[in-house]
């Protein structure tokens, strides 16, 4: 293992040195590139220099324990070796994580997508608490959120919403919100005190830059068109919003949160791009999740993944059969135990994988 961090050690005085140089602090793409290794990487040195501290008091106290002529010196020997050894295994799993190189998707923005599903108006109204949940657990970590397009549902809530979120390793942790979400509960419109489930569809797609994605102009259809606000009425007279058709898939992406069409255009690029991007991701994801049967992350995403149960105040991830009690928290934004879970388990996959190299 000391091989290894010795490698990653000569890659950190390279960045270290490199972070400082006039020509990389004025291309800001290389210096925010290479000031995110720096930290990944400084991180990883911390990790070294505890192994470090830890392998050479094994063998100070080894040493001791070998010439063992001084009887005060040898208990401290052996509870330090013990102390050592006990910590070893920990800090070398955390490190073997760390060695593992990272999926450079987790690093990007993302615009996520929610339809309702499957439920009428219940549909819709779930889709707009989603959308809150979402929203609130981004602002508790400092994330950006910016609203590209919406079409309210008739009752409250949302058909569907999209919406950028811009941050530090956005996709990383949002990427296991991506499948279809339940809801079990009494709609506001049952008078028969029923419960009937609902479900709304989330979309996590990876924010794609112009050298991810090659979009042939003359492969897109662009059509404008003017803003509409609830029930179809003209939000403005100009046709700013825009609409972008892709022939050779058929994906379309729109927008018209903005006054200026060109602004408008601009998102929808973004999200077409991101929209492209995201099919080539999804075949990847399947084929690696069907090498190693992975449970949190596959190319399916019509896969129903959580449900939120009202009457039981019960949330239940199918993925991992991870169950918690705590409806009212989760749904207000609290979802970060949920995405530690999902996480330690990928992180276990990725492990078991790499187990062979260390």
């Amino acid at each position: 293992m000391i091989d290894k961090l010795n490698i990653v050690k000569q890659r950190f005085d390279e960045v270290s040195d490199l972070i400082i140089q006039p020509n990389i602090i004025s291309d800001q793409d290389k210096y925010v590139k290479l000031t995110k290794e720096y930290k990944d990487l400084k991180d990883l040195m911390d990790k070294r220099d505890e192994y470090l501290e830890l392998t050479n008091n094994i063998a100070e106290a080894e040493e001791i324990i070998a010439d063992g002529s001084d009887e005060e010196m040898l208990e401290m020997a052996k509870m330090q070796m013990e102390e050592a050894k006990g910590s070893l295994p920990k800090l070398e799993e955390e490190i073997k994580l760390m060695l593992i190189p990272k999926d450079p998707e987790d690093a990007k923005d993302v615009v996520v997508e929610i339809r309702a599903g499957t439920g009428g108006d219940e549909a819709s109204i779930f889709a707009g608490d989603l959308f809150r949940m979402y929203t609130k657990y981004c602002e508790g970590r400092g994330w950006k959120t910016n609203v590209i397009d919406l079409s309210e549902g008739t009752s409250g809530g949302y058909k569907e919403i999209q919406f950028e979120v811009s941050g530090t390793d956005v996709y990383g942790t949002l990427k296991f919100e991506a499948g279809v979400h339940r809801v079990q509960r009494v709609p506001q419109t049952e008078t028969q005190g029923r419960v009937h489930t609902s479900a709304a569809t989330v979309m996590v797609l990876p924010e794609a830059e112009d050298f991810d994605v090659q979009i042939d102009p003359k492969d897109v259809r662009i059509d404008f068109f003017c803003s509409s606000g609830p029930g179809g009425q003209s939000v403005n007279t100009t046709y700013s919003a825009v609409r972008l058709t892709h022939i050779p898939t058929g994906l379309v992406a729109q927008c018209q949160d903005q006054k200026s069409q060109h602004k408008n255009k601009d998102k929808a690029f973004r999200v077409l791009r991101s929209r492209l991007y995201d099919l080539e991701l999804a075949k990847k994801q399947e084929e690696d999740a069907a090498k190693r049967n992975s449970q949190v992350s596959s190319g399916d995403r019509s896969a129903k993944i959580r449900t939120y149960n009202y009457p039981q105040g019960r949330v239940t991830d199918h993925r991992i059969g991870l169950t918690l009690y705590d409806l009212s928290n989760i749904i207000d934004g609290d979802i970060q135990k949920i995405i530690d879970e999902l996480s330690f388990v990928e992180n276990t996959e990725k492990l078991r994988e790499a187990s062979e190299i260390f």
